[in-house]
């Protein structure tokens, strides 16, 4: 089974293929405002290097959200066309799922994104991935009262904030991200659809 990962919610290109249990080739950089114009190219990149076509993909697995509102619409745009043009099964998983299971650490998982003026994209999981706190949109200081009653934690984040908090950088562990929702349950291509957590500002001012 070839699984094709990608991840656009922030301003880097996570992105692997992987051929059973093992990685065939990955991307993890940062590309900033570019990212909209060399994420394709570099997926297709790692298929040539590893002489691969698009059909050779059994599912897709991409990340639609929280994070930035563009950088997720690449990568969902990239791999709903895909999916639907060739037929190929895919699914969703959030950027908090994959920085919780990328984490190597035997403590509760606290993935956490500035979403700025004191608020922040965050969930808790447990050390068996269980879910504590779903994936949501609040404020920093009701998040720290909840973290703050748990004896082992682990807050991870390539971000910075306002405030002085002890983290993990999150590096993205793609065997353990797809052998962990390989399986997960595929669904319509035209399902496929940006998870904010929040409204855009256009939409907030309305």
């Amino acid at each position: 089974m070839r699984v094709l990962y990608i991840d656009t919610s922030s301003c880097y290109l996570y992105s692997a293929i992987a051929e059973e249990d093992k990685i065939l080739d990955s991307v993890a950089e940062e590309y900033g405002q570019n990212l909209s114009e060399v994420a394709l190219p570099r997926i297709v990149e790692m298929f040539n290097k590893n002489n691969l076509s698009p059909t050779d993909v059994d599912k897709i697995i991409v990340v639609n959200g929280p994070g930035s509102f563009t950088g997720i619409r690449i990568g969902i745009t990239i791999a709903k066309v895909y999916a639907w043009s060739l037929n190929i099964p895919i699914t969703t998983i959030t950027s908090l799922e994959a920085m919780a299971t990328s984490s190597k650490e035997e403590k509760h998982h606290v993935p956490m994104i500035n979403a700025r003026r004191g608020y922040v994209y965050a969930a808790i999981y447990d050390k068996e991935g269980n879910v504590i706190h779903k994936p949501e949109h609040l404020k920093w200081d009701d998040l720290k009262k909840e973290i703050d009653q748990l004896e082992d934690k682990e807050i991870i984040s390539n971000d910075e904030f306002d405030w002085e908090i002890e983290k993990n950088p999150y590096n993205p562990d793609f065997s353990k991200i797809i052998n962990t929702y390989k399986e997960k349950e595929s669904i319509n291509p035209h399902l496929v659809n940006p998870d904010y957590l929040k409204l855009t500002e256009a939409e907030e001012k309305i």
